[in-house]
C-alpha cells in the first residue's frame, strides 16, 4: 500500500486556502473539501470517502461510503451532519 500524506488547513485561520478549491470561505466552512491525489476537489460525503480511502485501516469506510446503492444515503446523513455542525458553529462564534 502506498503512503498517503494529509494535511488539515483551518480556513479560520487561513482564509486565503480556500483560492486552492476555488470555492467561496463560507462553503468550505460547511462542507469538508479534499484535493485528491489526483488533483481533484471532492466536496462533503465524496470528501470524506476520499480521506477514508487514503487512510490505512479505513479504507473499508470509503469503500462503503461509495458503494452505489448505499452512496445516497451517506450523502444524505453526511450533509445532515454537516448542516447542523455548522449552524453549531456559527451559533457559537467561532468565525
Amino acid at each position: 500500500m502506498a503512503a498517503c500524506r494529509a494535511e488539515w488547513v483551518d480556513v479560520h485561520a487561513e482564509p486565503q486556502a480556500v483560492q486552492a478549491v476555488a470555492a467561496p470561505l463560507e462553503t468550505v466552512r460547511e462542507r469538508l473539501h479534499v484535493i485528491d491525489a489526483e488533483g481533484c476537489v471532492q466536496v462533503g460525503a465524496d470528501a470524506l470517502a476520499a480521506l477514508w480511502l487514503a487512510t490505512p485501516g479505513q479504507r473499508w469506510l470509503g469503500h462503503l461510503a461509495r458503494f452505489a446503492p448505499l452512496r445516497p444515503l451517506a450523502r444524505l446523513a453526511y450533509n445532515a451532519f454537516a448542516r447542523m455542525l455548522y449552524r453549531w458553529n456559527r451559533w457559537r462564534g467561532h468565525w
